[in-house]
Order: structure tokens, then sequence, then C-alpha cells
């Protein structure tokens, strides 16, 4: 009972974290669209003042939170697929 109610708490702290994350960075977006602003691009590549460069690390760190998530989504797959498992050995017993 205790590892269950322990799943549901840490499930809540992820679901809860998750939600700040996203509200941060919402509202870190919606400040950074202030008036100078071209199409809805937050950072020109191709622009002055050493864009290039950031857009570089903003793709790179896209890539890799999607890798990321991208990791995290098979990994929770295969628990669940192998408690199922598990769950079938032990009521074929």
């Amino acid at each position: 009972m205790t590892s269950m109610l322990t799943t549901t708490h840490t499930a809540l702290f992820i679901r809860r974290a998750a939600l700040t994350l996203l509200t941060l960075v919402t509202l870190v977006m919606l400040t950074g669209c202030g008036p100078d602003i071209n199409n809805g691009q937050l950072v020109d590549a191709g622009g002055e003042n050493g864009q290039g460069g950031l857009a570089f690390v903003l793709l790179a760190v896209f890539i890799g939170l999607l890798f990321a998530s991208l990791f995290y989504m098979d990994r929770i797959r295969q628990r669940r697929e192998d408690r199922q498992d598990a769950d079938r050995d032990g009521g074929a017993k």
C-alpha cells in the first residue's frame, strides 16, 4: 500500500512540476514577444548581433528535449509491458 501511495505522490509531483514549467515557459515566451518581434520569429538565425549562435543553441536544446522525451516515453512503455507480463506470470501460477 505504501508503494502505491508513493507512486501516486510522485506522479502528482511530476504533473505539478510539468504544469509549473509549462506556465513558466509560456510566460517567458509571452514577455519576449515585444514590439521588435518580426512575424512571430523570436530568434532570427540570419540576424545581426549574434543571433545565429542563439538560434543554433535553441535548436540543439529543442532536439535534445525531443530525444529525451522519446526515450522517457519508451521507458514508460517498457515498464508497463514488463508489469503486465509480471502480472500475467503471477496469475498463471
